[in-house]
Parts: C-alpha cells; structure tokens; sequence
C-alpha cells in the first residue's frame, strides 16, 4: 500500500427501541506499515470547533488502538475478549468510557486494508450501546499517478 490513502470510518450504534446512530467520514491519510504493527495518521474537523483533533490508529491482527489529541482527546483500546476503561476529554468536562470488544477483524489485500470491530460501549459505568467500527483504507488514486 502506499503512504497517502483515502479512509473511510463507519460507526454504527444499536440503541434499540431508540433507533440506531450511524456516522460515515471520508478523509485522506498517511499510512505507514512497521512490521506487525500498522499506523493511520489523520485530521478530522469536529463540528463547532475550529482546531482539528488528530488522530493515530495502530493495529495488528485482533488489535486496535485509537488516539485523539485536540479538543477531544482518548485513548481507546479494542482487543477482542477484553473490556478496557479509558478517560474520554472533552471541552466540557471528562467522561469514563468503558470499550468491552466482542471482535476485531483485519483483512489486508495488496491495494487496501478493512476493520471490522464489533464492542459494546459504557459512560461512567452505564450501556450506552452495542456497536460496530469499521475502518476501510484504501490507495488514493491521485497519489499513484
């Protein structure tokens, strides 16, 4: 694969008789392979604030790990079988989230890279939702031209 890529990131919440949130984000990005472990690099403008939140996503396997650093700042760890509990800040304030992953999916063909990630998320210790991530790489056409 080569380093600038265009990413898509799916998320999807079953909240029951609630309804079901899902959002999309097309963005390009930088990827880079380091041996066993892969890493996304990528800005994303958060609606209502003027200074971008970057984001780093490594993953290997049944791993992945999601940094944001800006005005929204987390750390979450999905690893399948595991339940991990990280401090998600905000301007508002800091919320405890809880990340209980089901399933962690990497399928790598030569020219793009899918996640599938099937968890459940907790707020300060209460369901919120079951959800579903998914994160398509793929080569950004205009790069290899």
């Amino acid at each position: 694969m080569t380093k600038e890529i265009l990413l898509s990131v799916k998320g999807l919440h079953y909240q029951g008789a609630d309804g079901n949130d899902e959002i999309e984000t097309i963005t390009p990005a930088e990827y880079y392979d380091k041996g066993d472990s892969h890493y996304v690099l990528y800005e994303e403008i958060m609606e209502g604030m003027e200074v971008p939140v970057k984001n780093v996503v490594k993953f290997k396997n049944s791993y992945l790990e999601i940094t944001k650093k800006g005005p929204l700042s987390v750390h979450l760890l999905f690893e399948e079988g595991k339940k991990n509990l990280t401090s998600y800040a905000t301007p508002f304030g800091s919320i405890l989230i809880g990340v209980d992953t089901e399933e962690v999916e990497v399928r790598k063909e030569e020219h793009s890279i899918d996640i599938r990630v099937k968890y459940t998320l907790e707020a300060n210790y209460e369901f919120l939702a079951d959800c579903e991530l998914s994160m398509e790489l793929r080569e950004n056409c205009q790069s290899a031209k």
